[in-house]
C-alpha cells in the first residue's frame, strides 16, 4: 500500500471510531483560555457542573483526583516538547490515552487547551466526536481570579488538578506544593440545602521554566522565513512573492502569502496541498497555532514569456 492510500485508510478509520465513539453517547466539552489564566485550576469546578468524568490537561487523563493514563507536558525540558504532549502528538502517548478512555467508557470529557484549535486538535488525535461546548475561561473565572493565575505564572508555578500524593509519586522532581479549595454552594438563589465541596490540587514548578527556556515565542522574521522555506521544500516552481503576518488575541496567526506559479493547468489543487503544508510543518516545529493560511497567485511563470501578472487567480 502506497504512503497516500496509507494516508487516506487512517483517516477513514479515524472518522469510524469518532462515529462509535459519539453513538455510545460521548460528549466532549473544552475549556479555552490563553495560557497561565487558571484552566487548570477551574477544571474540576466545570467538571462537576456539567457531570464530566474525565478531564484531558497537559497531556494527562484525570479521572476521579487519579492520573489514569499519560504523561503531564510539565515535565518536558523545553516548552516546544511541552506543546507536543499537551496535543498528544506522540503516536505512543496517543494510543496510551485512547485505550484509557475506550476501556473507561467514559461518557463525557472535558478538554483543556489554548485556543479552540488546539482543542479541536487535540480532539482530532484523540479520535473523539466533536466538540458539544467551549466554556471560555472569562466565563467561569473573574478577572481578579485570571490575573492573579497570570501573577502565579509569571513566577513559574503551575497546577495540575489532582492531589499531591498523586503528582509526588511520579513526578517528585517538579513537585512544588499542595492545596485545597473549596467551593461553596447554596442552593438556588441562595436557598436550600449547601452544599460544601473541597477540591485537592497541586502546585508544579516545570523544568521547561527554568530561566528562559518556558518563553515560547518566535520573531516575524524567523515566521516569515520559516512560511518561504515551505514554499521552497514543497515545490520549486512556485515562488514566494509576499508574506503577510497577523497575531490573533488566542496566539494563534493569520498569513497571508502570495507567490508566483507556473503558467499550466489549474493550480487550485495545488495551492489548496501547499496550504496544507504549511499548516502542518509550522504547527508541528514550532508549537503555534495557525488560525487561517491564505494564499493569492499573483504572478504566472511562463518558461518563455517569463512573469505574467494576474490578479484574478486567488485561492
Amino acid at each position: 500500500m502506497s504512503a497516500p492510500e496509507e494516508k487516506k485508510t487512517s483517516k477513514v478509520l479515524d472518522t469510524l471510531n469518532q462515529i462509535k465513539q459519539a453513538l455510545r453517547g460521548l460528549k466532549v466539552y473544552a475549556l479555552v483560555g490563553k495560557s497561565g489564566t487558571g484552566k487548570s485550576f477551574k477544571a474540576k469546578m466545570v467538571a462537576k457542573k456539567y457531570d464530566i468524568d474525565v478531564i484531558l490537561d497537559d497531556g494527562l487523563v484525570i479521572y476521579k483526583d487519579k492520573i489514569i493514563a499519560g504523561k503531564t507536558a510539565k515535565r518536558e525540558k523545553y516548552a516546544l516538547m511541552a506543546v507536543k504532549v499537551a496535543l498528544y502528538d506522540d503516536v505512543g502517548h496517543r494510543q496510551e490515552v485512547i485505550n484509557a478512555l475506550e476501556e473507561g467508557k467514559f461518557k463525557r470529557i472535558l478538554v483543556l487547551g489554548t485556543s479552540d484549535k488546539m482543542v479541536k486538535k487535540i480532539v482530532y488525535h484523540l479520535q473523539l466526536p466533536d466538540i458539544s461546548k467551549i466554556i471560555r475561561i472569562e466565563d467561569v473565572s473573574t478577572p481578579t481570579e485570571i490575573e492573579t493565575a497570570l501573577k502565579n505564572r509569571k513566577a513559574g508555578r503551575h497546577v495540575i488538578p489532582v492531589p499531591s500524593v498523586e503528582v509526588k509519586r511520579d513526578y517528585a522532581h517538579i513537585f512544588y506544593d499542595g492545596i485545597k479549595v473549596f467551593f461553596r454552594n447554596k442552593g438556588l438563589f441562595g436557598l436550600g440545602k449547601k452544599n460544601n465541596t473541597m477540591v485537592e490540587k497541586t502546585i508544579v514548578k516545570p523544568q521547561f521554566q527554568d530561566g528562559d527556556k518556558g518563553q515560547l515565542s518566535i520573531s516575524e522574521t524567523a515566521l516569515t522565513q520559516l512560511v518561504i522555506n515551505c514554499v521552497e521544500e514543497f515545490d520549486g516552481n512556485i515562488k514566494p512573492l509576499k508574506v503577510k503576518l497577523r497575531q490573533e488575541r488566542d496566539f494563534t496567526y493569520v498569513i497571508r502569502l502570495s507567490v508566483a506559479a507556473p503558467n499550466k493547468g489549474s493550480m487550485a489543487g495545488k495551492i489548496h496541498d501547499l496550504q496544507k503544508f504549511i499548516i502542518n510543518i509550522i504547527e508541528s516545529y514550532t508549537g503555534f497555532f495557525l488560525k487561517e493560511v491564505h494564499i493569492s497567485i499573483d504572478k504566472l511563470i511562463n518558461n518563455t514569456k517569463g512573469a505574467k501578472k494576474n490578479k484574478n487567480d486567488k485561492t
